[in-house]
């Protein structure tokens, strides 16, 4: 086993914690601003209901925690299955890029947001992804 590959999935769960608690914040100080209470909030509601009554970029670091617990349980698995069959230093390599894009990726999402750039990280994440993914197949076929 090495341990070395949990490290990466490690960061990136702490990561998408500090992208919780942001969102808390933002959140927070965006329904006090408003006015609004959560016990006045209708049975059900939901975060993407909030769209029109809190302010578009309010609501930016919960749309990129949504992200954060979506795509990366591809992540999470492939980093596990790699420590227990003992990936390269390339798999550890990648592992650690994509933490770094998607750090990236949460940090522009939830300041300045412009989607040309934002999918161009997404975009890059998701083939980083797509190579340990193959590189996992191949590991656990062969």
């Amino acid at each position: 086993m090495q341990k070395e590959f949990f490290a990466p999935a490690a960061a990136l769960a702490a990561w998408t914690m500090i992208m919780m608690i942001w969102m808390f914040i933002v959140t927070g100080k965006a329904f006090r601003m408003a006015g609004l209470e959560t016990s006045n909030s209708k049975p059900g509601s939901r975060g993407q209901d909030l769209a029109g009554t809190l302010p578009d970029r309010a609501l930016w670091p919960s749309h990129n925690y949504t992200h954060l617990v979506e795509q990366p349980t591809i992540f999470y698995p492939i980093v596990i299955i790699m420590g227990i069959y003992g990936g390269s230093k390339l798999d550890l390599y990648c592992a650690w890029m994509y933490v770094a894009i998607r750090v990236a990726h949460s940090c522009w999402q939830a300041t300045i947001n412009t989607i040309s750039f934002r999918f161009a990280l997404f975009a890059l994440s998701s083939l980083v992804l797509l190579c340990m993914t193959v590189r996992v197949l191949i590991a656990t076929f062969s």
